[in-house]
């Protein structure tokens, strides 16, 4: 029988309007493949060795959505992210797929994130350019009122109780 299944980091951005009390949430709807085109997702991808975590991030969103990011806190995950190149160690991660013999475990780290201006300081809107055809940026309340993929659902209510204690400790 098969070995040990691979596993795999992958990073994405919670792309908001505000770092310290985020109101908005970036929705991408993917193309492929079949299975999950047409679902949201938080953009992002795999980190490719020899890469940092942020640099990986950066250079998804750079490819994905033509924007320079500033990156935020980390969103923990519940899950155990041992087995991932020097990239997790001990740190929670979220669980994508489990893997087996013939398919490699993904998981994911995902970070708050807001869009930077352009060098001439004028506000840059992200641009589905690969990977997507639509953006939608969520409103408060409206957070889930996309369909999200199936293992970004727990994320986005990790998300929203994360700006909900930030609210409440912003305004309290």
């Amino acid at each position: 029988m098969g070995g040990r299944s691979s596993t795999r980091l992958v990073v994405a951005a919670a792309i908001t309007d505000d770092l310290l009390v985020p109101r908005t949430l970036l929705a991408a709807r993917r193309t492929a493949p079949d299975a999950l085109a047409g679902l949201w997702e938080f953009p992002g991808g795999k980190v490719e060795r020899g890469e940092s975590v942020e640099q990986a991030l950066r250079r998804e969103l750079r490819e994905e959505l033509g924007v320079e990011i500033e990156i935020g806190d980390e969103i923990p995950g519940p899950d155990d992210g041992r087995g991932v190149d020097d990239q997790c160690g001990d740190e929670p991660v979220w669980m994508l797929r489990p893997g087996d013999a013939d398919v490699e475990r993904l998981v994911m780290r995902v970070w708050w994130a807001r869009v930077l201006p352009g060098a001439d300081g004028a506000t840059v809107e992200p641009r589905p350019l690969q990977d997507h055809d639509e953006l939608r940026v969520l409103e408060p309340g409206g957070w889930r009122d996309v369909a999200w993929l199936p293992a970004d659902k727990r994320i986005v209510d990790a998300l929203l109780q994360d700006a909900t204690d930030r609210h409440r400790r912003a305004y309290c």
